[in-house]
């Protein structure tokens, strides 16, 4: 039996997986959060069963390795090992596929630390120290940007100077994008229709939250920018707010631009409007007992979303099917049928029972026979990284 192992690491946490690419079963599964912090720690399941090891004060490195002892501690998995997949947030405008890392690919990838500073400086930290590891192991990169390289011209750029995309390399990029591929060939198969002949809209909505066009397989519009802060409502994060609020901010409030950028990313969506918290699961209790700023905040992040998918058939001019996924969008019901409600006229109505069940008995379908289509379909980034992982090593 063949694996890859997946590594997808963050600004703070990596997660990482030990993936049968045909199956999609995960022999090994974990993370470790709150790097650099007391309370860091590595959890890990194998087999149904989870185990948990305090790793304080660790550093990124260190992290990568106690990872990897985990992983040799299991009998022959690491023998069974063809690849590691790496989950890269910014391949800018270089990288429209998945590609073997080679030298030149890395120092490309450092070349989009600019573009992604919180992030891909820890996905190189990540490669290196799997390279070190794993030297007779063809090392893949997967890109967050690649499947959005699709979109038109005039859906990415800027109207600000043009110099600054030809010099500067500043235009709409977006993210999520193995997810939004993922549940969109997935939708193709639920509907029974060549992927390369479908128009949907996928909905990928957690903590950080993206819409995007998929028309004949390609992406053709997405919500997220420059960066992962433009488009939605998310959980810490403003999504789209008059760019002239950094100017005020600093003449009103002395903020210089790094505090207002912290303001936007971490302090603002449905933190900032509740006062209570990030997560959509507290909200929606503090709504049920009455928290005005609670369901203030969660009826804009179902607002934005109705606006968003409804400017999305400009791109598509037919639609499919809407697709949400994601934590909030598998599992938050009162969301889905909030969004649902918001486009009555796009002839969409929300089946109750099917959308209790989260689509789980009705083929994922959540709206009733006579409505146009939406489905609940949970996302596997670490499948679909596994699978452009393995296809590489194989064709090498």
């Amino acid at each position: 039996m063949s694996y890859v192992l997946v590594l997808n690491c963050g600004s703070s946490s990596i997660k990482f997986a030990v993936v049968n690419p045909v199956s999609g079963e995960n022999a090994l599964m974990g993370l470790v959060q709150c790097i650099g912090m007391k309370e860091a720690s590595l959890q890990w399941k194998r087999a149904g069963q989870k185990q948990e090891r305090a790793l304080p004060d660790v550093n990124y490195e260190s992290a990568i390795y106690s990872i990897i002892e985990v992983l040799r501690e299991v009998d022959q998995l690491e023998s069974q090992l063809i690849a590691v997949g790496h989950r890269v947030v910014h391949g800018g405008e270089k990288f429209k596929s998945s590609v073997v890392i080679d030298e030149s690919v890395l120092d490309q990838i450092r070349d989009c630390c600019r573009l992604a500073p919180l992030h891909n400086p820890a996905n190189l930290t990540g490669i290196l120290a799997a390279k070190k590891n794993f030297p007779h192991l063809p090392q893949v990169a997967v890109f967050d940007t690649a499947f959005h390289q699709t979109m038109p011209k005039h859906a990415f750029i800027y109207a600000i100077p043009y110099e600054l995309y030809t010099q500067h390399s500043i235009r709409r990029y977006g993210f999520h994008g193995t997810s939004h591929q993922y549940v969109a060939e997935q939708a193709a198969l639920l509907i029974n229709k060549p992927f390369d002949q479908c128009a949907f809209i996928t909905a990928h909505l957690g903590n950080g939250s993206s819409v995007a066009a998929i028309l004949n397989g390609k992406s053709v519009d997405t919500s997220m920018g420059f960066t992962p802060l433009e488009g939605l409502v998310m959980g810490t994060r403003s999504g789209d707010v008059d760019p002239s609020l950094h100017a005020f901010l600093a003449d009103t409030l002395g903020y210089d631009v790094h505090k207002v950028t912290e303001l936007l990313n971490k302090k603002s969506g449905v933190l900032g409007l509740s006062q209570l918290g990030s997560d959509m699961r507290t909200l929606e209790n503090a709504e049920a007992e009455g928290h005005e700023n609670a369901a203030l905040a969660r009826e804009v992040f179902c607002y934005r979303l109705a606006k968003y998918i409804m400017s999305y058939l400009v791109p598509l001019g037919r639609l499919d099917a809407l697709i949400f996924t994601g934590g909030i969008g598998e599992n938050d019901r009162k969301v889905r049928a909030r969004v649902v409600q918001w486009l009555s006229a796009l002839n969409f109505t929300l089946d109750p029972v099917r959308n209790q069940e989260n689509g789980k008995q009705s083929g994922n379908v959540i709206t009733t026979s006579e409505s146009r289509v939406a489905l609940v379909i949970p996302t596997n980034e670490e499948l679909m990284i596994a699978r452009d992982a393995a296809k590489l090593a194989q064709r090498r």
